[in-house]
C-alpha cells in the first residue's frame, strides 16, 4: 500500500495561507518582546535604549520566570511568530533561559541583535536551538563610521566578530542598518559586505524620534530628497517600491478609524516591565500585564485601542499615499505627541516617491 502524500507548502506560502484562513478574526498571531531597554552601545539615532548600567531599569525589567509566564499566556491565544529585541537581548545574562523557553513552546522566533555579545558559545547553543531569523544592524562598514554612530570604542570588532561566528555556523543571519547623516557614505559597502557573506542587506533610512519626548535621532536624519535617492539606486529596492504601488497605492478602506495596520489586530508588543501595546512605537496607551493578564489585555484593552476613530479632520484620513508614507498613530506621537498630527518628514518622501513612481497627483492629499 502507498503512503499518503503529504502537501508542502513554502514559508511564504503558508504564511499567507494562515493569515487567509484566519480572515477578519482577531489572533495575535505575531509579537514583539522587548526582553530590556538597556543597551551596551550608545547609538546616536537610538530610539529607546538606556544605558547598561542603569540600575533602575534592571530593577524593574520583568524576571526570567514573568516573561516565561507572559509566553505561555501569548502561545495560547495563538501567538506564533516571536521577536525578540532590546535594549540588546544579550545583555541579559538569562535571556537564553528566556528564548529556550519559547522555543519549546513551539513559536518561531527572530532576534533582534548589535552582536556585540555573540561568543561561540553563544552561536553554537543557537545552533542546537535554531531560530527564524538573526538580524544584526551594522552601522558602518569602516570601525570610524561605526563607532562614531555607536559612541564606543572597540564595538565595531566586537560586531564583526559576533557575524562570523554566526556566517561559520551557517545560522539564518541577516544584515541591515539604519541610514543616518554619519554613515549614508557607506551604505553600499555594507551591502557589498553582505552580499560577500551571503546573507541578505537591507536598510531603513527612516528614523523616528525617540520614546519619552527624546528628539535627538531625528538630528541625525537624512533629507527626504536623500531617501528617494536611495530607492533609485537600486534596482531591486526600486522594483519593489514599483509592485508595493501597484497593489497597495489606494485611500484607507476605513477612513474613519485612526488604526489603519495590523498592529493590535494580528500583532502586538510587550516591553521589559510588562506594558502591553499595539506595536513597539505606540508605547501608549498600555496594558500592564503585571496586573491583569495578557487574555484581558488583548481581547478588551486592545480591541478599544484599534477602535479608536479620528476626532479631528486631518489630509491623512483619506490619502491615498498613506501606505507609501508610512505614517501611523505610532509616528505621529512619537513626532509630535499626538497620534492623530500628520508627519511632515513622512509626507515629503512619499510625495516625493509618488513623483518618482509617476504617480497622479489628484490621488493623493497634503
Amino acid at each position: 500500500m502507498e503512503g499518503a502524500i503529504i502537501p508542502s507548502k513554502s514559508y511564504t506560502e503558508f504564511g499567507i495561507h494562515l493569515h487567509k484562513k484566519i480572515g477578519n478574526q482577531r489572533i495575535p498571531l505575531s509579537g514583539s518582546i522587548e526582553v530590556t531597554s538597556r543597551c551596551n552601545l550608545s547609538c546616536a539615532h537610538c530610539y529607546i535604549s538606556m544605558p547598561a548600567t542603569d540600575s533602575l531599569a534592571r530593577k524593574t525589567e520583568l524576571t526570567c520566570r514573568e516573561f516565561c509566564n507572559l509566553i505561555d499566556q501569548i502561545v495560547d491565544e495563538g501567538c506564533f511568530w516571536l521577536l525578540f529585541t532590546g535594549g540588546e537581548p544579550f545583555i541579559r545574562k538569562d535571556f537564553l533561559d528566556i528564548y529556550s523557553h519559547a522555543k519549546k513552546k513551539g513559536v518561531l522566533i527572530s532576534l533582534f541583535t548589535n552582536g556585540t555579545f555573540i561568543t561561540p558559545e553563544i552561536a553554537d547553543y543557537l545552533s542546537d536551538w535554531k531560530p527564524l531569523s538573526i538580524e544584526i544592524t551594522l552601522y558602518g562598514r569602516t570601525q570610524a563610521t561605526y563607532e562614531k554612530v555607536t559612541g564606543i570604542k572597540g564595538s565595531y570588532d566586537r560586531c564583526i566578530r559576533g557575524i562570523k561566528v554566526l556566517v561559520e555556523r551557517n545560522l539564518p543571519l541577516k544584515l541591515k542598518t539604519m541610514v543616518l547623516s554619519m554613515n549614508k557614505h557607506e551604505v553600499w559597502q555594507m551591502k557589498e559586505y553582505a552580499q560577500s557573506l551571503g546573507v541578505e542587506f537591507h536598510f531603513d533610512p527612516l528614523l523616528n524620534m525617540g520614546i519619552n519626548g527624546n528628539t535627538k535621532p531625528g538630528s541625525n536624519r537624512i533629507q527626504p530628497h536623500e531617501v528617494v535617492s536611495l530607492d533609485l539606486a537600486d534596482a531591486e529596492r526600486m522594483k519593489n517600491w514599483e509592485e508595493f504601488c501597484e497593489k497597495f497605492i489606494a485611500p484607507p478602506p476605513q477612513p474613519d478609524y485612526i488604526y489603519q495596520c495590523g498592529a493590535g489586530m494580528r500583532s502586538f508588543h510587550i516591553d521589559a516591565y510588562g506594558q502591553l501595546s499595539s506595536c513597539m512605537m505606540v508605547r501608549l496607551p498600555a496594558f500592564d500585564l503585571r496586573i491583569g493578564s495578557f487574555s484581558d489585555g488583548w481581547n478588551t484593552f486592545m480591541r478599544d485601542v484599534i477602535a479608536q476613530k479620528w476626532s479631528k479632520e486631518a489630509p491623512c484620513k483619506t490619502c491615498s499615499l498613506l501606505s507609501l508614507c508610512g505614517r501611523c498613530p505610532g509616528w505621529a506621537q512619537l513626532e509630535h505627541g499626538d497620534q492623530e498630527e500628520k508627519v511632515t518628514y513622512l509626507c515629503e518622501v512619499a510625495h516625493l516617491r509618488a513623483k518618482v513612481f509617476g504617480l497622479k497627483q489628484a490621488t493623493y492629499s497634503r
